[in-house]
């Protein structure tokens, strides 16, 4: 393992090759030892939801979320989640909009959501990645 290997991170996105490939590399570089993997936006907010409600104590500190999704995209998530900030923020959970768009309206619309961590371009490349994972 690196010294960048976190305890948990989630993946949000409903392409089981992209999801199948980031697993890979997330192991292989040693980034965290427990992943979850949510197939859309609402199966991970009900998780979130549940998990902020009851006072798990082990959340994902990482979570790479893709924008377009069925059921509920990224965005729709993103302002599900926008109660649980104080929580986010106190538990130091890193979102990471991830995604193929290449429009800098929905770029910066990411960049500048309030508990949006970073915005990464598909394919990820492996320092990318790292960078995510990193504590800053």
């Amino acid at each position: 393992m690196t010294n960048l290997t976190i305890d948990q991170a989630c993946i949000i996105d409903d392409d089981r090759l992209y999801v199948s490939l980031i697993t890979m590399l997330i192991k292989k570089e040693g980034l965290a030892t427990d992943l979850l993997v949510f197939e859309n936006g609402q199966l991970a907010f009900d998780y979130f939801k549940k998990a902020f409600e009851s006072g798990f104590k082990k959340l994902p500190e990482v979570i790479l979320l893709d924008l377009n999704m069925p059921v509920m995209d990224g965005w729709e998530f993103l302002e599900a989640m926008m109660p649980y900030t104080s929580q986010i923020e106190r538990k130091g959970i890193a979102i990471n909009v991830v995604s193929s768009t290449i429009n800098p309206v929905e770029v910066k619309k990411a960049k500048s959501h309030a508990i949006v961590k970073e915005f990464l371009t598909k394919p990820i490349s492996k320092e990318e990645m790292k960078n995510a994972f990193s504590k800053k």
